[in-house]
């Protein structure tokens, strides 16, 4: 068994003369989180649906579990788990009927079913739900129940399509918590997201924008290498401040939180505190401290206006 679980080599798909992925290379390292993070409409989907064999590229390559995709994708299917952004099980069956029908798909039998079924309402919380209609439960709920389908078959690759955009920030750090008890497990998870703290929890990230792969690696690399420093100034009119700030090359982005303005400098300055002292006088009494990167500093840097 290789030490990745996916490797994708210049993945590229286009749809008419509209390129959805350009030239995307992967490595996800076995039993690890890996994420994708980007906007709505920046390739995330489009590239889950090619490693799954869902959506042939228009060229590169993909192997996946060690099969080549999408000619062994009937093989990878039988090996992986699939949660999508939108509740995909039967509304109108209930919690066991949902878990039963997905594990007979998967041709298990009757006993082995019965004992995982039993395992997967346990696991995820649902034991007081199993009679419940899916149909009727909440966001979180289903959630859970989506998971559990998901990883009814023990799958080896978990896919999971901004599975929490639905649900309470409660719920969406239990649901963090189970994917990591399954990672512990040995199972490998992709997994696409547009919330930046839930990105912070995966081992490996790559930041997407418009179909191009911008940045990857750990999120505390990515937030070390990210080429700017990050001040945070406590001063008086600070939407004043950040417009004259953004007249300087040197200054890569600057927005407002609360009381603060978060600034990034370039790393070329060498002291960015006395830099800023000394191009803006008025900031001589200001209040400014050097902060720890995020990873929103690091998807500023490497996208849009703030790539260089």
């Amino acid at each position: 068994m290789s030490d990745n679980a996916i490797v994708a080599r210049q993945l590229t798909r286009r749809f008419g003369r509209f390129t959805a992925v350009d030239g995307l290379d992967l490595v996800v390292p076995a039993g690890s989180i890996y994420g994708f993070l980007g906007p709505n409409g920046c390739g995330k989907s489009t590239t889950i649906r090619m490693l799954t064999g869902l959506l042939s590229p228009t060229t590169g390559t993909v192997e996946a579990l060690g099969l080549a995709i999408p000619k062994q994708a009937e093989q990878l299917r039988l090996r992986i788990g699939y949660m999508t952004q939108k509740f995909s099980l039967y509304e109108d069956l209930t919690v066991r009927e949902n878990l039963q029908f997905i594990g007979q798909i998967f041709g298990m039998s009757t006993k082995s079913l019965k004992l995982r079924i039993s395992e997967q309402l346990s696991t995820y919380g649902l034991d007081r739900l199993v009679s419940q209609r899916a149909g009727s439960m909440s966001g979180g709920q289903k959630q859970r129940l989506g998971l559990a389908a998901a990883t009814m078959h023990r799958p080896s690759l978990l896919f999971l399509d901004e599975p929490t955009s639905a649900v309470d920030p409660e719920n969406r750090r239990d649901f963090w918590e189970q994917l990591f008890d399954l990672s512990d497990q040995g199972t490998t998870i992709l997994v696409t997201s547009h919330y930046m703290d839930e990105a912070e929890r995966c081992h490996g990230l790559a930041i997407m924008e418009s179909g191009v792969v911008r940045a990857d690696g750990s999120p505390e690399d990515l937030m070390q290498n990210m080429g700017v420093t990050v001040v945070e100034v406590q001063a008086a009119n600070l939407r004043q401040l950040k417009t004259e700030l953004l007249k300087r090359k040197e200054i890569r982005s600057a927005a407002q939180l609360g009381i603060r303005l978060r600034v990034l400098v370039d790393q070329h300055v060498a002291e960015p505190i006395t830099w800023l002292r000394e191009q803006f006088p008025y900031l001589v009494k200001a209040e400014m401290t050097v902060a720890r990167p995020s990873l929103e500093d690091v998807f500023v840097t490497c996208t849009g206006e703030g790539r260089q």
